[in-house]
């Protein structure tokens, strides 16, 4: 779903924040969270790749197979797809299906947004509960993985959990910002 920011000439769009304090706080700490998650992401796609690179070499070259490569490459792939979702979802760089917002008028839309916001938010809680209670049987269970390297399942669902809350916080702030609304950032605030 692209809204023109990225376009080349597009008018840069005036800072705006949350007019409740209360969801203002939230925002800034989700801001935080979300540089943190980026950061942390990156890494875990160069350490990905080393990893599956370094599995690919010895498997070809050597002849020597690892059975720690996968669940490791796929532990951190769903860290950095949980945990930067929100990041994601605070550009609004979900995928989505714009055809309805060229029929609709700016306030039918607007109400669009906000039902969209609001299901995904119901949603996306339910996700997040769901997730928790997967990572405490996980963790009180000891379980693990089927294969012989048999990492603890407690570490995806845990990655799983926490992104799936942020997502729901990030959620919860579109949906308070459209109701309280937003006011212009004061100047050096960003």
């Amino acid at each position: 779903m692209s809204h023109g920011f990225e376009m080349p000439g597009a008018a840069p769009a005036r800072p705006a924040v949350p007019a409740s304090p209360p969801v203002a706080w939230l925002a800034a700490a989700l801001e935080k969270f979300h540089k943190l998650a980026v950061f942390l992401g990156m890494i875990a796609l160069v350490v990905t790749s080393c990893i599956l690179t370094y599995s690919v070499v010895v498997r070809y070259f050597f002849h020597h197979p690892t059975d720690w490569q996968d669940e490791a490459s796929v532990f951190m792939l769903v860290g950095v797809i949980f945990l930067c979702s929100a990041y994601v979802q605070s550009l609004r760089g979900h995928i989505g299906i714009e055809a309805l917002a060229g029929f609709l008028s700016p306030v039918a839309n607007r109400v669009r947004m906000f039902i969209v916001d609001l299901v995904s938010f119901i949603f996306c809680a339910f996700f997040a509960w769901k997730s928790w209670t997967l990572f405490h049987e996980a963790w009180v269970d000891g379980q693990t993985t089927s294969s012989t390297f048999a990492p603890p399942l407690w570490i995806p669902y845990s990655m799983m959990a926490l992104g799936m809350t942020v997502l729901t916080l990030q959620l919860l702030v579109q949906v308070l910002v459209r109701i309280t609304g937003t006011v212009e950032a004061k100047e050096g605030a960003q």
